[in-house]
């Protein structure tokens, strides 16, 4: 087999190159080295006029509700087994591996904010496939989720239609919410609005 590499000793640069091949050869199977595509549930919120409140309470005050708030929610996504991606600022990303536990996770989370920190926001999640780039995440999915959250109003979660189809019997009740044309996606999606979660 001729490969495609200057090396011809398998303890330099080229070790995987080497390696991949001699473990076809052995089993009939090359490995899958794209480890950075996965299937996730992405979950974006944002707080509801988070300008007008940092103005009513001014810089300092509205720093500390932030914090309580990163923290509330960074607990809730450990809770439900989430992954904190990053902050945004005024809201969060994260990921889950199941679509119910971040529909969850985000309606907890709207409840929770509304009564411990007197401030509402609003929650969008999409599901399909990501790219991982270190700790970040990135990817058409990651920017339909933003567009999903976008479409969302005070306290309310949307989940796109990717997501509601994994829904059925989780006791997670949905409304829809109409095709909706996302800034930046080509194509409509029909989004739904979280109106019910029991045990």
């Amino acid at each position: 087999m001729e490969l495609p590499t200057d090396d011809h000793a398998v303890w330099f640069g080229a070790r995987d190159v080497y390696l991949n091949a001699m473990q076809q050869f052995l089993t009939g199977t090359r490995p899958n080295t794209d480890h950075s595509r996965r299937l996730a549930t992405v979950l974006f919120t944002d707080i509801v006029d988070s300008t007008v409140h940092a103005e009513r309470a001014g810089d300092a005050a509205w720093r500390d509700v932030l914090d309580r708030h990163e923290d509330l929610c960074r607990i809730e996504i450990g809770i439900c087994g989430g992954r904190w991606i990053n902050s945004t600022g005024d809201g969060l990303l994260a990921t889950f591996d199941s679509p119910s536990r971040a529909v969850r996770c985000a309606w907890t989370l709207r409840s929770r904010i509304r009564s411990e920190l007197g401030i509402e926001i609003r929650a969008g999640l999409h599901m399909s496939e990501i790219e991982t780039r270190g700790d970040d995440v990135a990817g058409l999915t990651v920017h339909q989720a933003a567009r999903v959250q976008g479409a969302a109003g005070s306290s309310e979660v949307i989940v796109s239609s990717s997501v509601s189809s994994l829904l059925a019997a989780s006791g997670i009740a949905l409304e829809s919410r109409g095709s909706h044309l996302l800034k930046g996606i080509s194509k409509p999606c029909d989004l739904y609005r979280v109106i019910d979660v029991t045990s």
